[in-house]
Formats: structure tokens, sequence, C-alpha cells
């Protein structure tokens, strides 16, 4: 983890205050809005407010309150097309793309994705449980998760779900047991640990020998289950999956991943005549969350990852696998903006005589908690007006009683800030309304989606009675 918060106060940065990132600059214009981090019908209206999908933010404070997730339908599916016609051009057809639905999920963003010809992962009973009300076709999802239930295997198996990631011999032993009890196949893919971990923070690295996740390759293990599934009548191997981390901006470690897993395939299909003809090598592209970060893009990189497996699948002298990859936060993340309001402003005094002006929104790590959990950085703009002052150096904080209770850790904001004047962080349409909660029994926000001029909830706002709702005593 980074430094706590009340000790990061003692290196050199700008103007004295420490702590700033190198990256971070004083912006020419800070009305401006940087492409990169925003959906692509963000812009602003004649008046200055930010307007998205065709309707003005303040409308939206007005009609929804703050704080709100208010996301651009048409950049979100545009993404996943994206994906989709990209993988499929690189392939030649012999691709599949799966939205990662741990990035966001809920009934409505389901039907999007079916519609738009994606398949979908989940990874517990309740993405599972979305998916299946909101009518994905259970053949186009595939069930993941290092620990799932006799409950949760049992009910893939009876919706007919397409691909089961196999984690561990004790499942491989569950599965077993289940699919000859309701006398039944299963279609499964081998969680592989291949050894490679993506350059991003520890706690999102998924990749190397020691986690909680998958077959150890190195070890052999992955091998052994590989050949216990290959010799079981009614489970069918029909490939091999690795996932190397997130907020990956380079396919390098993918060249690695594929060709491991390549090379676990051609072993097994020398040996039992059983050769996998899939590989899922998992997701984790990055998005731009500052002017620091420059991601790919989708064309990008199916073209660099088809290079890759096409000349790994060459050297062994193999076919070329059905590629699947599995896009969540580079689909989601950058569709979305967390609109706030503006409360308590303070000048917070430094040494050096140096200071950090802090504005307290009505939200916070209940609505995003990647700050403090992954010490992720964040943008921000002055939303509902535009202003003429001199950019501040500022510190966006929540309401909650942490100290670590930061939403944008360092940002230059116009000066004139004050109560009730509404602004909005971009990249958050992933793993924030997926990891909200409800600290210090705040109710979580909604999910907009705005499209020409009109406005979906997706999910509507919590209410006090939804607390109370829960609690037998109250």
């Amino acid at each position: 983890m980074g430094t706590h918060e009340a000790g990061a106060l003692h290196s050199p940065g700008y103007g004295g205050v420490s702590a700033v990132p190198a990256w971070l600059r004083p912006p020419e214009d800070p009305n401006a809005l940087l492409p990169a981090l925003w959906a692509s019908t963000v812009h602003r209206g004649a008046g200055g407010a930010l307007h998205v999908g065709g309707v003005d933010v303040h409308d939206l404070a007005r009609e929804y309150g703050t704080p709100a997730y208010v996301l651009d339908e048409a950049d979100f599916r545009a993404r996943a097309v994206a994906f989709r016609e990209a993988f499929h051009t690189a392939f030649g057809g012999r691709s599949e793309v799966y939205y990662a639905s741990k990035a966001f999920t809920c009934t409505g963003v389901v039907r999007w994705i079916a519609q738009d010809g994606l398949g979908l992962d989940v990874c517990t009973g309740g993405e599972l449980a979305i998916a299946l009300r909101a009518g994905m076709p259970p053949e186009r999802i595939t069930l993941h998760g290092n620990n799932k239930s006799p409950e949760e295997l049992r009910r893939a198996l009876l919706a007919g779900v397409g691909r089961i990631v196999v984690d561990a011999h004790s499942e491989i032993d569950l599965l077993t047991g289940l699919v000859e009890d309701l006398d039944t196949d299963a279609t499964v893919l081998l969680r592989v640990t291949v050894g490679v971990e993506a350059h991003t923070h520890e706690y999102m690295s998924t990749a190397h020998e020691d986690q909680k996740f998958g077959f150890s390759l190195a070890s052999g293990h992955a091998h052994d289950a590989a050949r216990r599934i290959i010799a079981h009548p009614r489970l069918h191997l029909c490939g091999v999956h690795s996932h190397i981390g997130s907020q990956i901006f380079d396919t390098g470690g993918f060249e690695v991943s594929a060709r491991r897993l390549l090379e676990l395939c051609a072993r097994l299909g020398a040996e039992t005549g059983t050769c996998p003809e899939e590989i899922d090598l998992g997701g984790g592209y990055g998005i731009a969350y500052t002017s620091e970060h420059d991601p790919l893009e989708p064309k990008a990189i199916a073209d660099q990852m088809a290079h890759i497996v096409h000349k790994e699948c060459r050297g062994l002298g193999i076919d070329v696998p059905t590629v699947f990859v599995e896009p969540g936060r580079a689909i989601a993340g950058p569709s979305t903006f967390t609109l706030y309001r503006a409360g308590t402003v303070k000048d917070v005094p430094l040494d050096q005589g140096a200071q950090r002006r802090y504005v307290s929104v009505d939200g916070g790590m209940s609505d995003n908690v990647r700050t403090a959990l992954y010490d992720a950085d964040y943008s921000c703009a002055l939303a509902g007006r535009t202003s003429d002052a001199a950019p501040v150096l500022t510190r966006i904080v929540g309401k909650h009683c942490e100290s670590g209770d930061i939403v944008v850790r360092d940002e230059f904001l116009p000066g004139d800030i004050g109560r009730d004047d509404l602004l909005a962080v971009p990249g958050t349409g992933a793993y924030c309304r997926s990891l909200a909660s409800q600290y210090n029994q705040v109710p979580r926000p909604p999910v907009l989606a705005v499209r020409d001029g009109h406005v979906t909830t997706l999910l509507r706002r919590e209410t006090e009675d939804d607390l109370l709702g829960l609690d037998p005593g109250a």
C-alpha cells in the first residue's frame, strides 16, 4: 500500500506542497476537458456547464440529486462494440469478447452486452443471478471464482452456463460429483497461474505464483489438473485461462502468458490427443484516469495480441485456437463520471509557507474506495460552470469519518470553487459502484444512463429506508 495520508506530507513537490505527482502541472485553461478522460458526448455547453448525452448536469443534479454516477450509454456501447470488432478482425473471426461484469453490472448493462454481441463473465452467484434475470443467453456466460459454492456450481449447470473456470483440485472433485448427480456435462476452462506479473499495484496483480487464483504452471499442478479433466467423461476441457493483472498499458505480459498457455496446450495434445481449442487471455487493459495515462486503443490491443498468438502457434506447430478476452474496466471505466456537490472548502497550511486547499464533497470513499484501497489517482473538473479564477492545487475529500477519505488526491481547480458548486470526477465507471459501501450509513448513489437527451435509472439511489430495512430491530 502507499504511504498513509497523514504521513505523506514531507516530499518536495509543486510550490513547496509535498506528495504532488511529477506528471501534474497547472493547466493552461482550467476549464478545458482532456478528451482521454471523459466519455465521448461530454462537453461544456453554452453556459459552461457539462453536458452528457444531451443533458445538462444541473438538470441531473436537480432531478436525481448528488452524488450520482452518470453513465454515457452511447460511449459504453461503442467501446464494447469496438473491442468485439477489433478482435474479430484481428483473429479472422476466431475470437470472443466477454465483458467482465465485476467492473460494473446491472440488468440494463447485461442487456446492452447481449444486444451488442459480447459474452459475459460472472464470478459469484449474485452476478450470475443478474445475468440470468437480464436474459443473457446462458451459453454466452462464463462462471469464474476461486471458491465457488456447490449451490453456485449447481445453478450454473442447471442454467446451462457455457463455461466454468476450474480453479482448484477440490473444485474438480466438487464438479465431478455434481455432473454425475445431475446427469449432465460441464464444459470447463482451466485457470492457470502462468508466473507473469503485470506492472501494477500489488493488490491487483493476479498471475504471480503466491496468490489464491488457479493452478501453478511451474509446479506442474496445471498439467496434472488438465489431465484429470480430460480423463473424466463428463468434463470437457475446452481451453485454458489466465489473467495477469489490471491497468496494463502494453501487451508485453500477454506475450509471455500466451506462450506458456499455448505450450501447455501443445503438450496436452501430444500426450492425450486432446489439444484445448480455446485460450482466454483475460483482461486488465488500462484506461486514462489522469493525464499520466496513455492507454492503447482496442484495435492496437487486438492487432498486437493476434501477432503474438499467431507467432507462438507457428513456433509450436499447432493450430491457432479461438482467443477469448475479458475487458471490463476498458469498457465501463471511461463511460462514467461521478457528479458531486461541494460543501466545506478550507485551506490547510503545510510546511515552508505552502498550503493545500481541501474541498469536501457529498460522497467519498463509500462511492469510490479505489483511492484509499489502491492508492489510485483521479482527475476532477468544475462541472456546473466555467471560471476565470487562477488554478489552485486542490484535494477532493469525502464526508466520511476517515482521514484517508480522499477522492482526488491532487488536482488543479479554479480558486473560486465554493459551497454548492458541482464537480465531476471522470473514469468512475469501473470498480466504483461495484466496490461501493454504506460506510457511516451513507446510502449508495444512483447510476444514471444518459443518451440522446433521455435519462434512464440503471440503479436507483438507496434511501435511509433501505438501510433500516435490513435492521430487524428498527
